[in-house]
């Protein structure tokens, strides 16, 4: 059964309560991520390895993260390599890059990602188009999601979905709010399926990919730096 009603509507979601100035678990570079959040949150297994954490940055931090958003004008993710980051987006990047975010992950799923490259994507704009049923190739290990919106319609559009399998929407365990503090993480199997609901407009998240090969990482970003530009070329598209 779902732990949240298909189609749900009601009032707009809220984000994670921040509870105090003072987090022992934000010992990244950064001083952003609170890696106690990740360690709290629960371990699922069905139907795939994967957690749901809340309330990693607090609403304000998730705010100064937005002020400080690179220029981003089109759809689709874009590497980090591409982007300018600066201020409170950049102390963010930091903790992602982290060998502490490697640690905390290495202990929770039980698969060390300490020596693993890793690739850091970023989008702040949604189409219609994005996030059908899909299931990442095999050269990804793990990807965690970082949300960054201070809220959302409650109607579960861009919320994304863990998928009992790959034809129906409606047949999910899970579904996420992509607000300020959630964070989604997944190990990558033969039947880690999952997407969301279309949706249109501002959708603030940073992926956090965990890779098998240098050699992996350099293809995506290469790639993912080509279609951006493109698309900057074509107004259009």
């Amino acid at each position: 059964m779902a732990d949240i009603v298909p189609g749900q509507t009601g009032p707009a979601h809220t984000g994670p309560a921040h509870t105090g100035p003072e987090h022992p678990g934000k010992t990244g570079p950064g001083g952003m991520l609170d890696f106690d959040a990740l360690r709290r949150a629960n371990l699922r297994t069905e139907p795939y390895n994967y957690l749901v954490a809340e309330a990693a940055l607090s609403e304000t931090e998730a705010a100064d993260v937005r002020r400080d958003y690179p220029a981003i004008d089109k759809p689709g993710y874009l590497p980090l390599s591409k982007l300018e980051a600066s201020g409170a987006f950049k102390r963010l990047m930091e903790d992602l890059n982290s060998p502490d975010l490697a640690q905390v992950l290495t202990d929770k799923f039980g698969v060390d990602f300490t020596e693993k490259p890793r690739m850091i994507t970023v989008r702040k704009i949604s189409q219609l188009s994005d996030g059908p049923i899909h299931n990442d190739s095999k050269s990804k290990i793990l990807t965690m999601l970082t949300y960054l919106n201070a809220e959302w319609d409650g109607t579960g559009a861009g919320c994304i979905r863990v998928l009992n399998g790959p034809k129906d929407f409606e047949d999910f365990t899970e579904e996420v709010p992509p607000l300020a503090g959630y964070v989604f993480a997944f190990l990558r199997a033969d039947n880690s399926w999952h997407g969301h609901l279309p949706f249109e407009g501002e959708r603030y998240v940073v992926q956090t990919t965990f890779l098998t090969s240098q050699e992996e990482l350099d293809r995506k970003e290469n790639r993912g730096g080509l279609q951006y530009f493109l698309k900057k070329l074509n107004p259009f598209q």
